[in-house]
Formats: structure tokens, C-alpha cells, sequence
């Protein structure tokens, strides 16, 4: 490698198009980004961010080309001659890309692939596809009847005289269409109401084309339904009725528009999510409009857009505040994202930490068989180019951490009624595992397969939770004794917990922790985990625990929530309000209870008891 490369600046960026490596094998390929333009382009790719890593082993030449520019062109040396032996084998280059790789901290709830293929599912409803049906085809042809009767007379009486051969041969031909019309599009039948104005109009037609006279009757409907419909809408023809009409059939259906998005979709990445949902969900543009034959303007449907919005590609605080991440169970299904890039959070350098987050996400799952050990396959970490740039990262342990909390903090902020769902609990206790944690997070069965007892697991989160609320409102108010609950942890005495959680939930007499009843117990004890997170990873929601709890009480409130919901929320209530300091508390309390007062008699009933003995609890000091 050329040493004069140490202090050489950025140079301008170069399209991708303009790569001059085509045919050229793996080994001229890693040859060329070692001469000066490789190195150019490989800097040129770190500022922009414009690449693609589909394998951990395509970021190791992005990782020399970083060494270099930052003054390290030793490190760079080393890294070159260790990977070089595999240069003919291996890809080693990263892939142009158009759009810029995902950061370190962004997440996504569905992939565009996801996406796509759900809108593509969408198949057009019925109600709406016959309401288009009525705008384009049905009512253009009731205007034609409209027009024929005001022209040839809808009086039999007074235009006895008007109605002429041509007439008799246009009425002819307007029913023969009738029947065309009818027998192609069949998803709207308003028209085949005997008492619609259209179908007045047209058994009039039948009978003037067949040459028999209109009844009284069907003479007086007919001028009535003349004189409806030209109240209504207007004369066909005329600027009002045009003006309607154009309005009401330039509306596209909504199989139309999803189609459209769809295209807009069909450029992208299928496997990431997308930073600027804008021009996805935007109205036609008057291109489209003159390429689909879609009206220009129209917007993209509510449903659609909600669908989009799923793959935006953000921070984890962001797509929770937008409300992108519907429940804490979503929450633990983004949770994967931010555990398979925590390591790269801690990179200072921007470029470095976004090309680590490509690394990471590409290396996820992977197997290759070349040249890496067992070890490589379990820690991307020990990787020759992602060990060559270590030096520059924070303690992936203490990244853990702090991942862990954000992931902690973002499920009781944004779901604080909710608990910990099992599957948030399952990434939460890999995180902790990486995060190197003393004390397991206790995830659903709660009980081992052979004893059906507590597992160990369960119990040292009862123990924490002991040491963190014993002589609280919380202890209070469920009636713990949580120092019996510290000593049976201490003993590791998983039968007598089984039993205590039995007596507690009424059936001493099958202390088993596969019975619901029992299971229940054990997460009141437990806290689900939250004393665990507080404790040892130093869970902390900005701005207090006062939020969550209102948020808690409003969960347990809502119109919609169950039995089950219910008593849930109300015990990460009791939880939240343990942990408020004795203002905090006391401020919640009164906002409580002025909620309660306004609550619909529903709710008020089913949260009267509960209420009452939080009242209580914590009135004593």
C-alpha cells in the first residue's frame, strides 16, 4: 500500500456508474481499491454512506480505506496482508448503492419487502370497487338517459309531437348498451332497483321504443324523475352537472392508488426499512397522472399510508413518538435490530459507527465457510477488519448496557400499562447477557419442564424486586411480605415459592407454576422483571416515574380494556407510583383522582374497589 496515502483528503464523489471494475475478478477487484481511485472511491462511499454490505467480509476494504484517512495507514498495512491471501475467494469491496446505508441507532418495524407484499395481498373490497363501478360506469350512462328524455320529452302529453324516428332508433340503441353494461359490470345492482329515477327512465324507454303509449303512471314517474335528477345534479352538459361529474369519476380506487405505491416501493432494498417515507405516500404526481391515467393529486389512502409507515426508518424514540410501534410486543420484535448493532453505537467517528451498523446487521444469522473459525461465526466482533478498528469503540459490554435501558425505558415510557411481553423479555435477556449482567430476566414458562417449580430465574427477580420495594406502597397494597419472600429466595426454596404464589392466588392446595392463578402471583412478586431492570441495569424514564403511572392509569381505564388489561395496568401502576418520590406521588395521587371523577360509569365501577384500597395504602406513612 502506498504510504503517501496517510494524509490524502477525501476526494470528490464519483458515481457508481463510473466504477471501472467490471470483469474484473475478486482479486483484481481488492487490487483496484488499494490504488489511489479505489481508495478515493471507498472515501467517497464512507462520507455519503452510499453502499451496501450484504456480507460481514464486503465492509473489510471500507475498513482499510477509514484506517488510512484516520493516520493509521500501519494498521491499514497489517489488515491488507492478513485478508489479501483470500482476495481471489472472497469478495472484500462493498457494493455501489443509490441510497445512503441505514445509521447505527436507526430501527424499522417492517422491512419494504414486508411491506410490499402486504399491499400486494390487498385485494380490491367489494363495496368500494362497486362504488367506482356506479361513478364511472353507471351514473355516465344515467346522464345519457337523462340527456335523451329532455331532448325527445319526458311529457307524453305535451311532447306527444317530439318524439321522432331517430329518437326511437337512440332509445334502441341505449338499451342494447343497458344490456351490454349490465352483464359486464355486475359489482354495483342499484340499477336494477325497479323505484331508482334510472330504472323509471328506462322501462319509459322500453315502452316509447316498442311503440306502446306510457301509462298514467309511468308517464307521471317519469316527469318526476326527470325533474329530480336535473334538481339534483343539473342538465347533462351543462357547467354544474360537468363540474360534479368531473370531480366524482376522477377519484381513483383505492386498488388503484396501492397499485401505484407499490411501483413507488419496487426500486428500493426489500431487507431494510426506508428513512424518507414522504415520496412513497405523496399524491400523484403529473407524471404518474400521465403515465398510470391516474388523476393528478389524488391522495394516497389512510390504510396505505399507515402501511408505509411501518417501514420508516428511524431511532427507536422516534417511531415511538409517531406511535410507529403499535404495542410493547412490536417493541420486542424491533428489539432484534438494536441488539444486532448495539456494538456499533459506540464508535465516535460517524462513518465508522454506520459502516460497523452494516457489518452487524449483515452478519447476523450468516454461515461461511471459508476461512473463519467457530468462534467467527458466534462473535462478528473477532472479524480481522471490525478487531483493526476496535480500538475506537466504547466497552461493548457497557454499550449493552446502555442499549438495555434505552430498550427498558422505551417499553414502560411508551407502554407503561402494558408489562414486559415474553418475547421483549427474551431480548431484554440477551441483551443483559451481553450487557453481563448478575441476574437473569425471568421469561415465560415460569416453571422448569421437570419440577414445575419456579426456576432460578424467578426467584432472584423476586429476591430484587424484595430488596427494592420492601416497606412500600406497593408491598402495602398487595399485602407481600417481602421479607418471607427474600428469605425462600435466599434458600432457594423454589417449592415453598410455588407455594406461597398458590396460597395467594386461593389454591393452596396445587402450588404449581403452570397454573395461571398461580402464574399471576409470581408476577406481582416478580414485578415481571421491572425491579430487575431498575436495579441492574438502572432503568430510569426521563422525566420521572410519574408519567408512566399516569400513563398506567389511563391504560387501566381505557374503554376497550379487559378483565386481564386491567388488573396489568393497575399493578405497573402501583409499581410506577412505589418508585415517584413522595411529591411525585402525592401530585399523581390528585390527578388520579380528579380522572376517576370524570370517568364513564363503566369504568368507574370496575376500578371503584381497586381504587378505594390504593387510597388507603397510601395514606399510611
Amino acid at each position: 500500500m502506498d504510504e503517501n496515502t496517510e494524509n490524502r483528503l477525501p476526494a470528490p464523489e464519483l458515481p457508481p456508474s463510473g466504477l471501472p471494475t467490471a470483469g474484473l475478478s475478486a482479486a483484481g477487484l481488492f487490487e483496484h481499491h488499494l490504488t489511489d481511485e479505489g481508495l478515493a472511491r471507498l472515501w467517497s462511499m464512507l462520507d455519503s454512506g452510499r453502499y451496501e454490505v450484504r456480507a460481514p467480509e464486503e465492509a473489510a476494504l471500507l475498513c482499510v480505506a477509514w484506517l488510512v484517512r484516520a493516520g493509521e495507514s500501519g494498521a491499514a498495512a497489517t489488515l491488507v496482508e492478513e485478508i489479501r491471501p483470500f482476495a481471489g475467494e472472497v469478495r472484500f469491496a462493498p457494493h455501489p448503492a443509490d441510497r445512503p446505508v441505514p445509521g447505527a441507532d436507526t430501527v424499522h418495524v417492517r422491512t419494504v419487502g414486508e411491506v410490499a407484499g402486504m399491499l400486494a395481498l390487498r385485494a380490491p373490497r367489494p363495496g368500494i370497487a362497486a362504488q367506482h363501478e356506479a361513478l364511472t360506469v353507471w351514473r355516465p350512462f344515467e346522464d345519457e338517459l337523462l340527456d335523451h328524455w329532455l331532448r325527445a320529452g319526458a311529457d307524453p302529453e305535451q311532447d306527444a309531437g317530439r318524439h321522432t324516428r331517430q329518437d326511437t332508433e337512440e332509445g334502441a340503441a341505449l338499451l342494447a348498451r343497458y344490456r351490454r353494461l349490465a352483464a359486464t359490470h355486475t359489482r354495483c345492482t342499484k340499477h336494477l332497483d325497479p323505484k331508482a329515477n334510472a330504472a323509471v327512465l328506462r322501462r319509459a324507454l322500453e315502452e316509447r321504443v316498442a311503440g306502446r303509449a306510457l301509462s298514467p303512471r309511468l308517464a307521471g314517474l317519469l316527469r318526476h324523475a326527470v325533474a329530480s335528477m336535473v334538481a339534483k345534479r343539473g342538465r347533462p352538459g351543462s357547467a354544474e352537472h360537468t363540474r360534479l361529474r368531473a370531480a366524482r369519476a376522477d377519484r381513483p380506487t383505492h386498488h388503484d392508488l396501492t397499485a401505484l405505491v407499490l411501483r413507488r416501493l419496487a426500486p428500493l432494498d426489500v431487507s431494510r426499512g426506508v428513512e424518507d417515507i414522504g415520496p412513497l405516500i405523496a399524491p400523484v404526481t403529473a407524471e404518474e397522472a400521465a403515465r398510470y391515467g391516474l388523476p393528478a393529486g389524488a391522495v394516497v389512502p389512510a390504510p396505505v399510508r399507515a402501511a408505509v409507515a411501518t417501514a420508516r426508518s428511524a431511532p427507536l424514540d422516534t417511531l415511538l413518538e409517531h406511535g410507529l410501534i403499535p404495542s410493547a410486543e412490536v417493541l420486542g420484535q424491533v428489539a432484534e435490530q438494536l441488539i444486532c448493532t448495539h456494538t456499533a453505537r459506540g464508535y465516535a467517528d460517524p462513518a465508522l459507527r454506520t459502516l460497523m451498523a452494516a457489518t452487524y446487521r449483515a452478519g447476523r444469522d450468516r454461515r461461511y465457510p471459508l476461512w473463519w473459525t467457530p468462534k467467527h461465526h458466534a462473535r462478528i466482533t473477532e472479524l480481522p477488519w471490525v478487531r483493526a478498528v476496535a480500538p475506537w469503540a466504547a466497552d461493548p459490554v457497557e454499550q449493552a448496557r446502555s442499549t438495555l435501558r434505552t430498550l427498558g425505558e422505551g417499553c414502560v415510557r411508551a407502554f407503561p400499562g402494558a408489562g414486559l411481553p415474553n418475547l421483549t423479555v427474551r431480548m431484554l435477556s440477551e441483551l443483559a447477557r451481553l450487557a453481563e449482567l448478575p441476574v437473569p430476566l425471568a421469561a415465560e414458562p415460569l416453571a422448569d419442564s421437570y419440577s414445575g417449580m419456579a426456576g432460578p430465574e424467578v426467584l432472584a427477580a423476586a429476591r430484587t424486586a424484595a430488596g427494592l420495594l420492601r416497606g412500600t406502597l406497593y408491598e402495602r397494597y398487595h399485602g407481600i411480605d417481602y421479607a418471607a419472600v427474600r428469605d425462600l429466595a435466599d434458600a432457594r426454596d423454589r417449592y415453598g415459592f410455588a407455594l406461597l404464589c398458590a396460597e395467594r392466588a386461593g389454591r393452596p392446595e396445587q402450588p404449581l407454576m403452570s397454573d395461571p392463578a398461580v402464574v399471576a402471583q409470581a408476577h406481582v412478586l416478580t414485578t415481571s422483571n421491572l425491579a430487575t431492570l431498575v436495579v441492574h441495569a438502572g432503568l430510569a424514564p426521563r422525566g420521572g416515574w410519574g408519567g408512566p403511572a399516569r400513563g398506567a392509569f389511563t391504560a387501566a381505564t381505557a374503554r376497550g380494556a379487559t378483565a386481564k388489561s386491567t388488573a396489568c395496568a393497575w399493578r405497573q401502576l402501583l409499581f410506577h407510583l412505589a418508585l415517584c418520590d413522595a411529591d411525585e406521588r402525592a401530585a399523581v395521587l390528585t390527578w388520579i383522582d380528579a380522572r376517576a371523577a370524570r370517568l364513564p360509569a363503566r369504568a368507574a365501577a370496575r376500578i371503584a374497589g381497586p381504587l378505594a384500597d390504593l387510597r388507603l395504602v397510601a395514606a399510611v406513612r
